[in-house]
């Protein structure tokens, strides 16, 4: 779920501001997972900018004290949610910690960095959902510590029954600063996308996986 309808329009204005989410219908990307996508979002770019940077941990902060109050330690996803992680971490003075994609092959060979105690209450950042394969493998990472998930943020979601599923199979709530259904919507109202546009994005949303394979 989005936390406010007004603070996901304003981050959707800015990641089409700064073009940290790209539209591109006629012309789309393929992303890791092998999908034909017409959009491509790349949540590191808001990094560079620090009213935006603030905005999103300010929001993030508040969003976790809100939802999950009980939270011991911010866990950041490697790599793009580990300057989150660090910002909000700073922001709530919490310990923090990142999980990597795989263990690293050499030195100790962690999975996990940083200092998470058994039992300890985690908050883990995302910059951004599409499957929940990440995220949810993540996830399993601190649990198998054992850990517990208070639950997951995230910059955007792109909202897949598919993903919101495998989260609920794993009741692990999550939370979103924005998602793709304000994000188009604030696209057409500022002209990022036309409405001739809007058919051939319909369609890549009913069935992501297949779409132009």
């Amino acid at each position: 779920m989005i936390y406010n309808l007004e603070i996901a329009e304003q981050v959707a204005d800015f990641l089409l501001e700064i073009k940290a989410v790209i539209l591109r219908p006629e012309q789309p990307f393929k992303w890791a997972s092998g999908w034909n996508s017409p959009i491509y979002c790349d949540n590191r770019l808001i990094l560079s900018y620090p009213e935006h940077r603030s905005f999103l941990k300010e929001h993030f902060s508040n969003a976790i004290a809100k939802h999950f109050n009980d939270v011991e330690l911010i866990a950041g996803v490697a790599t793009a949610g580990i300057a989150h992680a660090a910002l909000i971490a700073d922001c709530m003075n919490l310990p923090m910690a990142y999980i990597r994609s795989k263990a690293k092959e050499h030195g100790t060979g962690q999975l996990i960095e940083g200092k998470i105690n058994t039992d300890q209450k985690v908050v883990i950042v995302e910059d951004l959902i599409s499957t929940g394969k990440s995220s949810l493998q993540a996830a399993e990472a601190v649990i198998n510590l054992p850990a517990s998930v208070c639950g997951m943020v995230a910059v955007f979601t792109y909202g897949f029954n598919e993903a919101q599923k495998a989260f609920e199979d794993k009741e692990i709530p999550y939370i979103c600063l924005s998602n793709y259904e304000v994000l188009i919507q604030r696209a057409i109202a500022k002209g990022y996308v036309k409405e001739k546009d809007l058919s051939l994005l319909e369609e890549w949303r009913k069935n992501p996986s297949e779409w132009r394979k």
